[in-house]
């Protein structure tokens, strides 16, 4: 199991960080890492949603949601032959703002052997992530002063 991570503080309430982070059909607008997240149900963001998830340089790949905990967090997965990936996003809140992570673990039998492979291109797309969803939230009408920059971890 490979896991990869980043945490970003957020100068805007875990409210706002929360409604930008789940409104995953917008995501392809503040971060060059999505091409785009069709919903392939309707209704709110919740266990059991589906996303067919297109970015740069990967496959597209079908996401279920696994875990909600509504206004602090998601986790979905997808599988393939070999390797899952799980994606968490939480945000919790902290002086001044929220802190949000965002990570991806790979699991299975070709799971070191893609985690390896794509080290460089998650932890860039986890960095454009967190530095985009930081910029959306903080850009909101309701946004306070900026705050530090991401850090990446793992």
């Amino acid at each position: 199991m490979k896991t990869f991570s980043i945490s970003v503080d957020i100068a805007a309430s875990p409210e706002k960080v929360w409604a930008t982070m789940s409104d995953v059909e917008r995501w392809h607008e503040w971060t060059a890492s999505i091409t785009s997240v069709t919903r392939l149900d309707k209704g709110p963001l919740a266990v059991g949603a589906r996303a067919r998830v297109r970015q740069p340089k990967l496959l597209p790949a079908d996401f279920v949601v696994t875990e909600l905990d509504a206004g602090k967090g998601f986790t979905w997965v997808t599988r393939s032959v070999g390797v899952s990936a799980t994606a968490r996003h939480v945000v919790e809140p902290m002086p001044g703002g929220a802190r949000a992570t965002l990570s991806v673990e790979f699991d299975g039998i070709a799971a070191p052997i893609v985690a390896w492979l794509t080290r460089g291109l998650n932890n860039r797309y986890l960095a454009l992530e967190a530095a985009g969803l930081k910029t959306r939230a903080e850009t909101a009408k309701d946004a306070e002063a900026a705050s530090p920059q991401p850090r990446e971890q793992g």
